[in-house]
């Protein structure tokens, strides 16, 4: 490497470091891309990726779909009541949360006070291409799993767009360069998160 190229400026840099202030919740619906967008951001910042749904999973020792299934669902939102409002009080990080979850009001009080909440906003043409080859989605075990898309995304954008802080997703978009708009957009709110000094 020669000292003074410039091409070889960008590789020596250290990565900018952020202080991540409160838990940052990533809401949205299924197939916005939560978990994936949310491990990346985390890896970014250096800072714990929580998931509301493995935590379930893991103290269940069954899926979601097998909860949904086995429980019922209003079981399984009580659950998710629980671990949320547990993980949100135990360290801050990227929490990736059901895509019902922002809909109990109680789950987006306990996330405005602890964290803040962001929404990852997906046309409902990009979600049916993520989700449509998928079974791991109790909700559109359906006839009509594209009908029943469209009935949960019209019913569900609303609350959504409650959601303190927004950023669209574009299917031209990489996980990469969705988690960078995403630090882009927290960057915004010194009081959830700032840069290192």
């Amino acid at each position: 490497m020669i000292e003074n190229d410039p091409s070889t400026a960008d590789i020596r840099r250290p990565h900018q470091r952020y202080r991540l202030k409160k838990t940052v919740a990533l809401v949205g619906m299924m197939g916005a891309g939560k978990t994936a967008v949310g491990r990346a951001v985390a890896l970014k910042l250096d800072v714990p990726f929580l998931d509301s749904d493995a935590e379930i999973e893991a103290a269940a020792n069954l899926s979601v779909p097998e909860i949904f299934q086995r429980d019922g669902e209003a079981f399984f939102r009580k659950r998710e009541t629980e671990v949320i409002r547990r993980l949100l009080q135990t360290q801050k990080g990227i929490l990736s949360t059901g895509g019902g979850a922002y809909l109990a009001q109680v789950n987006r009080d306990n996330i405005s006070e602890a964290g803040v909440a962001l929404w990852l906003d997906a046309s409902l043409d990009l979600l049916w291409n993520r989700v449509r080859h998928k079974d791991t989605r109790p909700l559109l075990r359906t006839a009509d799993p594209r009908a029943t898309l469209a009935e949960i995304f019209a019913a569900r954008t609303p609350v959504y767009g409650l959601a303190e802080l927004r950023v669209e997703c574009a299917p031209e978009l990489s996980i990469d360069d969705m988690a960078e708009r995403v630090i882009k957009t927290l960057l915004t709110r010194p009081d959830v998160m700032e840069p290192a000094p």
